[in-house]
């Protein structure tokens, strides 16, 4: 945990600005919390309302985007997240916070592109945070949850980024600065398709891009919208690991998932397809 992102933390109990001495974060009511040795910090106010990723789903998670499988999702964020983010000439800039940012792979390639700034990455998963405190220089880690009210200061982030996580749309409003950008990644109906029949994955429903404009519309107005979508050359080491460190995790009996895979091509191509789209807070 970085000292120059606790002022934008706030209690997750009373809302208090937070303050961080020999390791420790206190609000002016005497809430402490402790970071942890491997340097990210739990903030979450009681038991989470979903389960969150095991360690072995986030070290599959790991193993996978090393391999730099999802490599232009994160240049495609990245290039998006420069091209929207509000022009400053001084003064605090804000931060980059990614909600239900995992490991830290997609915060630390936008990072680059935001050399001044500093990064909060929020994840109700211990074994996530533990990581992504690791993933880059400038990012600070937290458990907390997505749909509970974030620890946050109102107006703290200049930049917001959202992929394959859930969304509270009222907290994402209350913590993004009135000229900031929401960023968001879905997956598109085609995300995936070679291994949906054959492994038997969670499918994406048509309308998803529709129904997330729904629940945002009242908070957000969408200002871009880019399609990615490009092809994965995977073996089959690496289809499981794909299978392991998402929702279908938890979907999969691993004794016939590794007979579906023995069945597919060594390696398979793969379609990566999904959707980025850019929002500003309604004034």
């Amino acid at each position: 945990m970085r000292k120059e992102a606790v002022r934008y933390l706030r209690c997750p109990y009373c809302s208090g600005a937070m303050t961080m001495t020999d390791g420790v974060l206190r609000c002016s009511r005497g809430h402490s919390f402790d970071v942890a040795k491997q340097g990210y910090v739990n903030l979450l106010r009681g038991a989470a309302k979903f389960s969150a990723d095991t360690a072995a789903m986030v070290a599959a998670r790991a193993d996978f985007l090393a391999a730099g499988h999802y490599a232009p999702i994160a240049g495609a964020l990245a290039a998006l997240a420069r091209a929207t983010a509000p022009e400053t000439t001084g003064g605090d800039l804000g931060c980059v916070v990614d909600i239900g940012g995992g490991t830290g792979y997609h915060l630390g390639r936008v990072m680059s592109e935001f050399p001044d700034t500093e990064g909060i990455l929020l994840d109700i998963s211990k074994f996530a945070a533990r990581r992504a405190a690791r993933a880059h220089p400038r990012i600070s880690a937290v458990v907390a949850d997505a749909w509970d009210g974030l620890p946050l200061a109102d107006g703290a982030a200049s930049v917001v980024l959202n992929v394959f996580a859930p969304r509270n749309p009222a907290e994402l409003r209350r913590i993004l600065r009135p000229e900031g950008v929401l960023l968001v990644v879905t997956p598109r109906p085609d995300h995936l398709r070679e291994l949906v029949a054959a492994l038997g994955l969670l499918r994406v429903g048509e309308q998803k891009d529709e129904r997330l404009a729904d629940r945002l519309s009242a908070h957000f107005t969408e200002v871009a919208r880019e399609p990615s979508r490009s092809t994965m050359t995977l073996d089959h080491k690496a289809v499981p690991q794909l299978v392991g460190m998402g929702p279908n995790a938890w979907h999969q009996q691993s004794e016939r998932l590794e007979e579906r895979i023995a069945r597919l091509p060594e390696p398979c191509d793969v379609t990566l397809s999904v959707t980025l789209t850019a929002y500003r807070p309604l004034v």
